[in-house]
C-alpha cells in the first residue's frame, strides 16, 4: 500500500472511532465516571489495534492474545455501531424526528443499541461455532483411475495462532476424519500472522492426526507472507503438510495437485508454466489461494479450482464488498471445462463471528458419474 493510501486508511479509522464512541459518551448521563469508562475503553480498543500489528515480535505472547481479540471484535463491531448512528444522523434531517431526545443524554437509547449490537454479535459467534458441511459431486470428463470419485476433504482460511488455537484445530480434525477422504487440500492462510503461538501450543501434533489415503497438501497464502515464508514453510514440514509451491504433485498415477504461490509473490510463475507439462488426460487439481482472473484458468485442461481468501466478506456488509470485488467470493461456479470453488473458510480473521457468512468445510466427490 502506498504511504499515502495507508495515511488516509488510518486517518479513516481514527475519524470513524472517534463518531462512534463520541456518540457514545454522549449518549449517556453527564455523569463523569461513566463516561470516562467508556471513553477508556475506546482508548484500549484502538491501542489494542495499532498495538497488536506494531508489537507482535515485542509484547509477551498473551498480551498480543489479548490486543488481538480486543481490536479485530471492536473492528466489526464498530461497523455495526457506525451504522446505527448514521441512519440516526440522516432521520435527524425529518423535523419530526427527536434527534435530541434520541442521541443526546438518554440511556434507554444507549442501552437498546448497545444490546441490538450485542444480540447482532451473540449471534454471530454461535454462527461461527457451527461449522457446515458442504458436499459437491463435481463431474469431470476424464477417468479418476479408479471405480469412485476422489474424496476431497477442502480448507482454507483456519487463521491458526492468534485467536484460534489447538483445542479448535482438534475438534476440525475430527470432522475430516469422520469423512475418510483420499486426501485433504488446504487453500492457504492456515497461519494467522505468527508460527510462534502454533509451535508453543504443539499444532503440528493436532495437524499428524488427520488421516488420508494421499496425505495433506496445502500453499502459500498471504497470512503465510505476513508470518514468514520460511518459517511457515518449516512449520508445514514438521505438521507433514506437503507444500507446493508454483509446483505440481503427480498423485499415485491418477490425478495432480497443482499448487501456485501466493499472489503476493510477484514473482510466482504464471499457470501456462506449471501446467502445459502435465498430461491433460488425468484430472488436474489447482489450489490459488486468492480468487482472481478466473478466466485465465479454464484454457489450460485445469479441472477444478479451489481458492478461499475472502472469507466472504465474514461479517454482513463486508460480504457485499467481496461479492463486487470477486467474481466468485463464495461457492461453486464452473467455466467451460473447469469447476472453481471459493470456500469462505473454515476460521476466521480476527473475531470468531460469522453474520451472514459461513464457516465450512468442503467435501467434494470429483469424477465421473452415471
Amino acid at each position: 500500500m502506498k504511504p499515502v493510501y495507508f495515511i488516509l486508511t488510518i486517518l479513516f479509522f481514527l475519524g470513524v472511532n472517534f463518531y462512534v464512541f463520541y456518540r457514545l459518551v454522549y449518549m449517556l448521563p453527564a455523569v463523569t465516571v461513566l463516561r470516562s469508562i467508556v471513553t477508556v475503553i475506546g482508548i484500549v480498543a484502538v491501542l489494542s489495534f495499532f498495538g497488536y500489528f506494531l508489537g507482535r515480535d515485542i509484547f509477551p505472547q498473551r498480551l498480543i492474545l489479548f490486543m488481538h481479540t480486543v481490536s479485530s471484535s471492536w473492528v466489526f463491531m464498530m461497523i455495526y455501531f457506525t451504522i446505527i448512528f448514521l441512519v440516526l444522523d440522516i432521520l435527524r434531517v425529518i423535523p419530526a424526528f427527536p434527534a435530541g431526545y434520541v442521541l443526546h443524554k438518554n440511556l434507554i437509547s444507549l442501552v437498546s443499541i448497545v444490546g441490538l449490537v450485542a444480540v447482532i454479535f451473540i449471534y454471530g459467534h454461535r454462527k461461527y461455532l457451527n461449522k457446515e458441511r458442504v458436499e459437491l459431486n463435481l463431474e469431470v470428463n476424464k477417468s479418476v483411475g479408479q471405480t469412485t470419485p476422489i474424496k476431497i476433504v477442502a480448507l482454507s482460511d483456519l487463521h491458526l495462532g492468534s485467536n484460534i488455537g489447538r483445542d479448535e484445530l482438534a475438534g476440525w480434525v475430527e470432522l475430516i476424519n469422520k469423512e475418510d477422504p483420499d486426501i485433504v487440500l488446504i487453500a492457504g492462510d492456515i497461519i494467522d500472522s505468527d508460527v510462534r503461538s502454533l509451535y508453543d501450543q504443539n499444532m503440528a501434533e493436532v495437524f499428524k492426526r488427520i488421516k488420508s489415503k494421499y496425505g495433506v497438501y496445502t500453499i502459500m497464502g498471504n497470512h503465510e507472507y505476513i508470518s514468514g515464508v520460511n518459517r511457515s514453510a518449516e512449520f508445514f514440514g514438521a505438521a507433514g503438510i506437503r507444500l507446493l509451491r508454483d509446483a505440481s504433485e503427480l498423485i499415485d498415477n491418477k490425478f495432480y495437485v497443482v499448487g501456485r504461490d501466493d499472489r503476493s509473490h510477484r514473482g510466482r510463475k504464471p499457470i501456462r508454466e506449471l501446467i502445459d507439462s502435465l498430461d491433460k488426460s488425468k484430472p488436474i487439481i489447482l489450489l490459488d489461494h486468492q480468487p482472481y482472473e478466473l478466466e485465465a484458468v479454464s484454457p489450460h485442461g485445469i479441472d477444478l479450482q479451489i481458492s478461499g481468501h475472502t472469507h466472504h466478506g465474514q461479517v454482513w456488509p463486508i460480504s457485499w464488498i467481496t461479492d463486487a470485488i470477486y467474481e466468485l467470493s463464495h461457492g461453486h461456479l464452473k467455466k467451460e471445462n473447469t469447476h472453481f470453488y471459493v470456500s469462505s473458510g473454515i476460521g476466521v480473521w480476527g473475531g470468531k463471528y460469522r453474520i451472514n457468512t459461513q464457516s465450512e468445510y468442503v467435501v467434494i466427490n470429483l469424477g465421473r458419474f452415471l
